[in-house]
């Protein structure tokens, strides 16, 4: 992806001498933000007549159409082989279905940005905008068909624009909302995304399924071509309007929601209150944090970023049962049954051993993308 190198000119030099080039290349034929003859000739299939957005507001990110290239036939190797070269504290995207458990590591998704898979049974896609930290997981079926989807070099509020390959539709990845072509005014239906160190899903997983590097493309993986982006001093770059001011843009979030209202859990309190047992409506559910995850965006060897926190939301009723979760001796326990449990919502011992939370969908992402999609959050801790 680019930025704007006259008002962002330092980072646009750590993003990438051939990002910033191709966005002057396009800036002096005159196709960004958007060009309507560019877009005829790049996209026969799709239908601009229908759209929920102004095509004023999608930007173009510098990579053509399929510049970034998803992976569509991915390989996976053991935890032991991955272990060889992934680090410990390096951030996996978590998909588990029918007992098939699946880690998707963040050093690969940002020079990809999105997998087509199949993950017991369900199609889906594992999707990354680094520009917004947003890591979503779709199920591909849609409309009685299973769609695959690719990057389409563009972004809307700073975020990915999706397009599926069937019928060239273009999604927000931020929110799975079908913004132009045949699905405008559909949603792709969003599954619950969480994100641990692979030291973590290691242990949780030992006989799970990590994503190789082996994608039939030569990329420098484990490196990071976003360094030093998501310092909290910076602003992010081909967003039009202003960041909501509440919180700092870059501060990383964990969202839930819950009957059309959506409230936030800012970084800064999560590292006060790694367990945070809450109710939001009629929803009673506790946040997991741990503190041992290095950040993708932060320096060149992504082995090397600083340690930001994982975190995850999800229901605390199970089996009828409304648990309340604490922090003891280094260990999420339950103080009904004295339960211990990870990260990933899975009970590990005690009397609820073998029993799993269900995961909330939501996700981790910087604020200023959550609250320029969805302004109307609430913000643990303020005020409402």
């Amino acid at each position: 992806m680019t930025i704007n190198p006259l008002s962002w000119a330092r980072p646009a030099l750590r993003i990438g001498v051939l990002a910033v080039i191709g966005w002057l290349v396009l800036k002096a034929f005159g196709l960004a933000p958007f060009s309507p003859a560019f877009s005829d000739t790049e996209w026969p299939k799709t239908d601009f007549d229908k759209r929920t957005v102004d095509m004023s507001e999608i930007r173009s990110g510098g990579p053509p159409k399929d510049g970034i290239p998803a992976i569509d036939r991915p390989k996976f190797i053991s935890v032991a082989q991955a272990a060889e070269d992934l680090d410990p504290r390096e951030p996996v995207i978590v998909a588990d279905y029918n007992g098939d458990a699946r880690a998707y590591p963040l050093q690969i998704l940002i020079w990809h940005e999105i997998v087509n898979d199949e993950v017991g049974g369900v199609p889906l896609s594992v999707t990354f905008c680094p520009l917004c930290n947003a890591s979503i997981i779709f199920d591909r079926r849609h409309r009685g068909q299973v769609l695959d989807f690719g990057t389409t070099g563009r972004l809307r509020k700073s975020d990915l624009v999706m397009y599926d390959r069937q019928t060239e539709t273009w999604w927000q990845q931020f929110n799975g909302a079908g913004i132009v072509g045949e699905y405008a005014g559909d949603t792709l239906t969003q599954l619950p995304t969480r994100i641990v160190a692979f030291a973590d899903f290691s242990a949780s997983h030992p006989d799970g399924k990590v994503l190789s590097t082996e994608t039939g493309f030569f990329r420098d993986y484990g490196r990071n071509p976003y360094r030093g982006y998501d310092d909290m001093d910076n602003q992010p770059f081909l967003l039009d309007e202003p960041a909501d001011p509440r919180l700092p843009a870059m501060e990383r979030v964990l969202a839930v929601g819950s009957g059309g209202r959506h409230r936030l859990y800012p970084f800064k309190a999560l590292r006060d209150q790694p367990v945070i047992n809450d109710t939001f409506g009629d929803l009673q559910l506790v946040v997991f944090s741990k503190a041992n995850t290095a950040s993708v965006l932060d320096t060149a060897k992504i082995a090397d970023g600083r340690t930001v926190p994982a975190a995850n939301a999800f229901e605390r009723r199970i089996d009828g049962k409304l648990l309340e979760f604490t922090v003891r001796d280094g260990h999420i326990v339950d103080t009904e049954t004295e339960s211990t449990w990870n990260l990933l919502g899975e009970c590990t011992a005690g009397p609820m051993r073998g029993k799993a939370l269900k995961a909330l969908t939501g996700g981790v992402h910087f604020a200023f993308a959550w609250l320029a999609f969805r302004p109307d959050s609430e913000i643990y801790g303020a005020a409402q």
